[in-house]
C-alpha cells in the first residue's frame, strides 16, 4: 500500500499541495493536476488512486468520473470524492459512478489519511481476489484449478509446495523467513520443524525444473524467488 501512486485533482492548488505533502509523509507517490482536462492529459494506468474534487470548472468531478468509467480503454482506478457539496442526492451521484469514497469539505487531514488507506487496502484486496494465474516465463500457477504448469506440462505438487511456490512467485524478489512461511504456510499446524521447510523448497525446486534456481538460498535470511 506504501509507494502507491495517488493523483490529487482540485482547482485549488494550496489544497492540492496540502494533500500532497500530507500524503507524501505517509509514503505514498502523488502527482497534482488543478483541473480535470489536464488531468486526462495524464497516463491514468500508473495511478492506484484518483481524489477527485466535484466543483470544477468546464469538467467537473463528477464529469470526469464519468468520463474515465464509460471508456473502455481507461483503467478502473478507484476515486476518492473530494467535496463541499454533501447532499444524499450528491453522494448517490458520486457512488453511481463507481466511486471508492466520498470526503466533505473541510475536513481533517487524519480523516483523509484513514479514508485513502482503506480505499487502497479494499482494491488491493479485490486485486488479489480477482487474481488467476501468476507466472514467470511460461512457469504458471492457476490459483483457482490450483495447478502449476511449465508451458504445456502440468508440474504435480503436493499442497504445501504449491502454497510455498505460489507464496513466492506472488512476491517476486521478496525475501521470506523460515519464520514467515511457518506462518503462511503452515498456518493450521502448531508444531514444525525449519527442517520441514527446506526439505519442501528441495523437493519443489527438483520439480520446477529450470526454475529451480529462481528459488533462491539467502543464508540467514531466508528464500526468495529471483527473475533476474
Amino acid at each position: 500500500m506504501a509507494n502507491a501512486r495517488i493523483l490529487v485533482v482540485d482547482d485549488e492548488e494550496d489544497l492540492c499541495e496540502i494533500l500532497k505533502f500530507n500524503l507524501e509523509i505517509e509514503g505514498f507517490d502523488v502527482d497534482t493536476a488543478n483541473s480535470a482536462e489536464e488531468a486526462l492529459k495524464k497516463d491514468l494506468s500508473v495511478y492506484q488512486l484518483l481524489m477527485l474534487d466535484v466543483m470544477m470548472g468546464e469538467i467537473s468531478g463528477f464529469k470526469m468520473a464519468n468520463i474515465i468509467r464509460k471508456d473502455e480503454s481507461k483503467p478502473k482506478v478507484p476515486i476518492i470524492f473530494l467535496t463541499a457539496k454533501d447532499t444524499e442526492n450528491d453522494r448517490l451521484t458520486g457512488f453511481n459512478l463507481g466511486a471508492d469514497d466520498y470526503i466533505s469539505k473541510p475536513f481533517s487531514i487524519r480523516e483523509v489519511m484513514a479514508r485513502v488507506k482503506a480505499v487502497l487496502r479494499r482494491t488491493a484486496v479485490k486485486d488479489e481476489e480477482d487474481k488467476e494465474t501468476i507466472s514467470f516465463e511460461d512457469l504458471i500457477i492457476d490459483i483457482p484449478k490450483k495447478k502449476v504448469s511449465i508451458g504445456n506440462e502440468e508440474i504435480t505438487l503436493t499442497k504445501k509446495e504449491f502454497e510455498i511456490l505460489k507464496l513466492l512467485l506472488e512476491h517476486q524478489g521478496h525475501v521470506f523467513s523460515r519464520e514467515e512461511i511457518l506462518s503462511r504456510v503452515w498456518s493450521d499446524e502448531v508444531y514444525v520443524l525449519d527442517r520441514t521447510i527446506d526439505v519442501n523448497i528441495t523437493r519443489l525446486r527438483k520439480k520446477i525444473g529450470k526454475f529451480g534456481k529462481n528459488i533462491v538460498t539467502r543464508l540467514g535470511y531466508g528464500y526468495c524467488f529471483e527473475t533476474a
